[in-house]
């Protein structure tokens, strides 16, 4: 009897991969750890290992600082226009439509007026999702507008400042609002009203070189990048190397460019204790 040898034929078996949700988990750039984005968003957006402050939407900032329901937003339908007819390989108009589209705002800043714990105040948050937070003529005229009815209404004024510097889409008219908004602080401080910055990550070149270093108390998140140019052009400029933990708030603490690094979670106490102090 013959004898037959063949290769066992076996089915192929698709194993079907489980879906998995985008943006249902993060990972920490402070300590690498797989975080629950539930977790982290219950958190103020902060690292439960690590302590690693990430970026916190407008929304949820106004939210951790402003009594609520007192918020009032100011000027909500302000949007840039294209002064310098700016092309170049995408256009301003694309990218500031882009933006909009994105984030469901008209620019990088919302402002308006609250409460924090009973202090009358006008806040303005800076968003970084925004192009940056880069300073143009809308960014510029917000936060001057919202100084000055802080200064009408005697009211303290807080900004959240973040961004990457001035919109190069406006050139000049974006630089301008350095000399602009200083300005109006300094009627602010005149009229004998408080002023608080807070420096979350990252606040550089022209928003940190005029308004976010003019405060009576400059405050800071964690680990925030703090600083005019950025740490690798200094380096590249200088051909030197920086010393550990360069332009971060806590640097900047010990060497004496802002006045305390506070932790998100105690951030709207600690202003309102401030306010307690020189509110009056």
């Amino acid at each position: 009897m013959a004898l037959r040898f063949g290769k066992k034929k076996y089915s192929s078996v698709q194993v079907r991969k489980r879906d998995v949700p985008d943006g249902l988990w993060e990972k920490c750039p402070g300590c690498n750890e797989i975080l629950y984005a539930k977790e982290l968003e219950g958190n103020l957006q902060v690292c439960s290992k690590c302590g690693h402050h990430f970026m916190l939407a407008r929304k949820e900032r106004i939210n951790l600082f402003a009594d609520e329901g007192t918020f009032v937003e100011w000027d909500a339908d302000m949007q840039s226009v294209d002064p310098l007819g700016f092309t170049g390989r995408d256009s301003y108009v694309a990218k500031l439509e882009a933006n909009q589209k994105k984030t469901g705002y008209k620019d990088a800043v919302t402002a308006g007026a609250a409460e924090l714990n009973g202090h009358p105040i006008g806040i303005s948050v800076m968003d970084f999702k925004f192009l940056g937070a880069s300073m143009g003529s809308v960014v510029g005229e917000k936060i001057t507008r919202q100084i000055e009815r802080c200064t009408a209404e005697k009211r303290a004024c807080i900004i959240v400042c973040a961004s990457g510097g001035a919109r190069m889409y406006e050139g000049l008219f974006s630089l301008m609002q350095m000399a602009k908004t200083s300005a109006a602080l300094a009627r602010h401080a005149a009229a004998g009203l408080p002023y608080i910055p807070v420096l979350t990550h990252p606040t550089m070149a022209g928003v940190m070189a005029s308004f976010a270093t003019l405060g009576d108390i400059i405050v800071a998140e964690p680990g925030a990048l703090i600083g005019f140019a950025g740490p690798r052009v200094i380096k590249e400029t200088t051909q030197q190397d920086l010393p550990e933990g360069f332009q971060r708030a806590e640097f900047l603490e010990e060497h004496g460019l802002i006045d305390m690094v506070v932790a998100r979670s105690e951030l709207k106490e600690r202003i309102a204790l401030i306010l307690e102090y020189i509110a009056e």
